[in-house]
């Protein structure tokens, strides 16, 4: 990894003559300009935690997918606290690392209480002072107070939240015809933790989380019925259906303060966007075009949003911008062919299936990263902090989930049962 460094140049000139000589010099002139300059490939030295076997592995294993180098081996000393730190700063110093983490746990009360330092080892300043997360003492938790330091070690270093504590759903389908059944499942943000939210003899389509993560929305079609919206709390409860419409009712996206969802619906006609209650309630049609529009996407702010219409020609849909306050409509996308936008969470960029190949592109329309053919027709989804996306793809004949940094980090895959569909990456629970 680069890190970024200033070299100051002074530029020596002479009143005088063009030639340069120690007696012929006038004031130099300092200019600060910017270079990247290699240095040590580790960024972060992370001691594991005194009394601790569950939380650091998680920290070390998230931070080691990020574009920060970290690594626990060889290190000098395994210092618990940046007070042991005193008199032995240099021997870190001379390592050529920037940052060490330091920690410890306690039990207090049948709690876990993580103490933890972010060290800058240069000048020896711990970042931001202690760190303190209290934990409830079960695998579950623990597995969670691991993701939450991830991401504030991540942020301290950075200046930048980490993208570890939020979710991933995603939906797993096996058999075909009649014998098909899909899960919507939920897993942890580094692969692990895969849980079963529901199970259905048909299809599941397009899930999206609600901004605190904490809900799902999702259609479910099965056999010789059309489409119907759901919304389900993630810990646990029953589904309420959301749409009783006879319609094909598809791909639910949650307003940013989660009052509303946006979904399309045939149940008037062609395909048309509405909006509604999250808690339910009589639908209002937004869009009203002799064409099919699809696929809504809020904007983050909720003052737009995003859609596909084939109104440019059949097999020629394009992604669309819906603004609230003035009604009006604008084409966004400059592909031939644009399906599935979803929002980065400050609104600059928009994932999107370009043809068959997944991609980013900025707000104005212009694609900026390319990710490749995933073979299934879905867009990948950004992560909190949109350093990193996730996105489904089939690799010999396996469901394959792919989470993808988009700054230098490590990327990796996740295999599950039959075909892996509609990867949703949530922020962190509130």
């Amino acid at each position: 990894m680069r890190t970024h460094q200033k070299l100051c140049l002074s530029l020596l000139a002479s009143t005088s003559t063009l030639l340069i000589s120690s007696n012929l010099l006038a004031a130099p002139v300092v200019l600060e300009l910017d270079y990247d300059i290699p240095v040590q490939q580790n960024q972060v030295a992370f001691v594991p935690f005194a009394g601790d076997s569950v939380l650091s592995p998680i920290i070390l294993n998230d931070l080691s997918k990020t574009e920060l180098k970290v690594t626990n081996k060889d290190l000098p000393q395994q210092p618990h606290s940046s007070s042991e730190l005193s008199g032995t700063l240099p021997v870190w110093q001379s390592m050529g690392i920037p940052y060490l983490v330091v920690g410890s746990t306690r039990s207090n009360r049948g709690k876990v209480v993580t103490d933890y330092e972010v060290v800058d080892v240069k000048s020896g300043r711990v970042i931001e002072g202690k760190q303190t997360l209290t934990a409830d003492n079960n695998k579950e938790s623990l597995r969670y107070a691991g993701h939450v330091i991830a991401d504030k070690v991540y942020e301290l270093i950075t200046g930048t939240p980490g993208d570890f504590s939020g979710r991933i759903a995603y939906i797993e389908e096996v058999g075909t015809g009649k014998d098909k059944v899909s899960r919507l499942k939920v897993m942890d943000a580094d692969g692990e933790n895969a849980k079963t939210i529901t199970e259905v003899a048909g299809s599941i389509f397009s899930p999206s989380w609600s901004p605190d993560g904490n809900r799902i929305a999702y259609s479910v079609q099965r056999d010789k019925s059309y489409p119907v919206i759901y919304v389900q709390n993630v810990s646990g409860g029953g589904a309420s259906a959301l749409t009783p419409f006879k319609g094909s009712n598809l791909s639910p996206s949650f307003s940013p303060d989660g009052s509303k969802i946006l979904f399309s619906s045939s149940f008037e006609g062609s395909a048309d966007i509405y909006e509604m209650n999250a808690s339910g309630g009589k639908p209002r049609r937004i869009t009203n075009w002799p064409s099919s529009e699809v696929q809504p996407s809020y904007a983050p702010d909720g003052k737009s949003f995003v859609f596909v219409s084939d109104r440019a020609g059949f097999n020629k849909p394009q992604i669309y911008r819906y603004e609230f306050g003035s009604g009006r409509t604008t084409k966004v996308s400059n592909s031939s062919y644009a399906t599935s936008p979803q929002f980065s969470s400050d609104g600059s960029q928009i994932a999107f299936l370009s043809g068959r190949s997944a991609a980013i592109m900025n707000s104005s329309g212009a694609v900026t990263t390319n990710l490749g053919n995933t073979g299934i027709d879905e867009a990948p989804s950004f992560s909190p902090n949109g350093k990193r996306v996730v996105y489904a793809s089939t690799q010999g004949g396996k469901g394959i989930l792919t989470i993808k940094s988009l700054n230098g980090g490590e990327s990796f895959g996740k295999s599950g049962q039959g075909t892996i569909r509609s990867p949703v990456w949530s922020s962190s629970p509130k």
